[in-house]
């Protein structure tokens, strides 16, 4: 299978003509950390200071967050980001949307989702988990599901530019490796492969 990489080195490509477009696709690593870390501890504060969510159930809604956020992650990765259009235009959307990624695999600036995505993406979840959890429910679940994807994000920058040392990261570095270099259309769990061992994507002893 060819593949599916142009460069290995800390390089980029322009998508967009314009300025302000191109700008906004680019993002440092730490960017979501200084966004979502006040907004989990603002939810935080709601819940206890507000809504008197006892210490049990906050950590059970947490919890209950963090796992739907895993199964977001492999959601969103395998069927929204690995969609491919046949039109061009449609390309050119996916491209934007992951394929330069896989182009680029060690573009520093497109590692982490750009605010310009990641927060309309929030709001769109939040209001679902509201809707479908309530008031009382949805601060501590959705402060979870924020840390998920956190998560998520610092390990999939961490991933590409770190040297990994104990047995676990190493073991989700090289599921991560084996997506990019070896088959893109397995190992779609990046922050952990718990979904692809269930709904068998997961790469074999011999891969």
């Amino acid at each position: 299978m060819a593949k599916n990489y142009i460069s290995n080195s800390d390089e980029t490509v322009r998508m967009f003509e314009n300025d302000i477009l191109e700008f906004i696709s680019k993002v440092h690593w730490s960017v979501p950390l200084w966004i979502f870390i006040p907004i989990i501890s603002y939810m935080t504060y709601i819940s206890f200071a507000e809504f008197s969510v006892s210490i049990s159930n906050y950590f059970l809604l947490l919890a209950g967050g963090l796992v739907i956020w895993t199964l977001t992650e492999y959601v969103l990765h395998r069927f929204v980001f690995h969609f491919e259009f046949k039109s061009k235009f449609g390309k050119k959307i996916h491209f934007m949307f992951h394929g330069v990624h896989h182009d680029y695999p060690n573009d520093s600036r497109r590692l982490v989702m750009p605010p310009s995505v990641s927060l309309p993406l929030a709001s769109m979840f939040y209001f679902f988990y509201l809707w479908l959890l309530g008031p009382e429910n949805v601060y501590p679940f959705f402060s979870g599901f924020l840390i998920g994807y956190l998560f998520y994000d610092i390990t999939h920058y961490a991933i590409h530019h770190y040297n990994m040392k104990s047995r676990f990261w190493l073991f989700i570095k090289k599921h991560h490796m084996l997506h990019h270099y070896k088959d893109a259309n397995k190992g779609f769990g990046v922050s952990q492969p718990t979904w692809d061992h269930v709904f068998g994507t997961t790469f074999t002893e011999k891969e």
